[in-house]
């Protein structure tokens, strides 16, 4: 070992690293996008081939006849595979990384894109946000696909739900404040001030009691009008939260413009639209 280092992060070193060249499917999830594969694109499951097992060869497998190939290939190679599968007419419907899948320029025309909102975590434990590329749509070289983003989420959810243990996670009607509601509208910048008068200590609502819960670190049960008043901080501390959140997204974005070149190329294709 190093001088100074651990026993932890000298083990660390040799641990193999995770990339997403290893990133294998759950079963689960794969069976979603499998079934939706075969319905949106009439494939018969019988025809369904996945050649990218763990030390598989992608180039020297047996394709039967009517083969549909529906796996997770490497990504770093992934545009090499579906030129192979382009050249040879083996139709195909991949895994991709969301964010390069347009990345493969040389078969970038000849396939489509099916783009989704989809934080898949692998049995290596990597989470990648995942679209698919494909040899069918015909000539639709781009899509989004809003209800397959939905069922892989929906499984990746309960895959988690399944693997996690839930806390509990409570709402409180206006005429409770605790200290951590306090905490969020002092960093929102929303003044709110409990006179004695117009409050009492409780430490769990009737409610509560009967399942053994209780509010944690305690609150303060205010009266009427002061619970009015808590329900317009509520809504200001919100409504400065999404401002901010807003703020912070347009603050990251980098806007680019078209160049006099590709405007050209647009005008060609708007002369061409039917």
């Amino acid at each position: 070992m190093a001088a100074g280092e651990s026993y932890e992060e000298f083990v660390e070193k040799f641990k193999p690293k995770k990339t997403t060249d290893d990133c294998y499917t759950p079963p689960s999830i794969y069976a979603v996008i499998r079934d939706w594969t075969c319905k949106e694109y009439g494939i018969d499951p019988a025809k369904i081939v996945r050649p990218f097992y763990p030390g598989g060869d992608y180039e020297n497998f047996d394709y039967p006849e009517g083969a549909v190939v529906l796996d997770n290939p490497p990504f770093s190679i992934l545009s090499r595979i579906c030129g192979f599968y382009l050249d040879r007419g083996i139709p195909f419907f991949l895994f991709a990384p969301s964010l390069t899948a347009f990345s493969g320029r040389a078969n970038n025309m000849r396939m489509n894109h099916i783009i989704c909102d989809c934080s898949i975590e692998y049995e290596n434990g990597a989470i990648v946000r995942t679209s698919f590329v494909t040899s069918y749509g015909g000539d639709i070289i781009a899509q989004t696909e809003p209800r397959l983003t939905k069922l892989v989420n929906d499984e990746v959810e309960r895959l988690r739900r399944t693997k996690t243990v839930q806390l509990p996670k409570y709402t409180y009607p206006d005429h409770i404040v605790t200290a951590a509601m306090l905490q969020r509208y002092s960093h929102y910048g929303v003044d709110f001030k409990i006179h004695k008068k117009d409050c009492a200590p409780i430490y769990a609502l009737d409610a509560q009691r009967s399942t053994g819960k209780a509010i944690f670190g305690s609150g303060l049960l205010l009266s009427d009008r002061l619970a009015a008043e808590h329900a317009a901080v509520r809504r200001a501390a919100a409504e400065r939260a999404a401002a901010e959140r807003a703020a912070a997204e347009r603050a990251a974005a980098t806007k680019w413009e078209l160049s006099a070149r590709e405007r050209v190329i647009v005008e060609y294709l708007n002369s061409h639209e039917i």
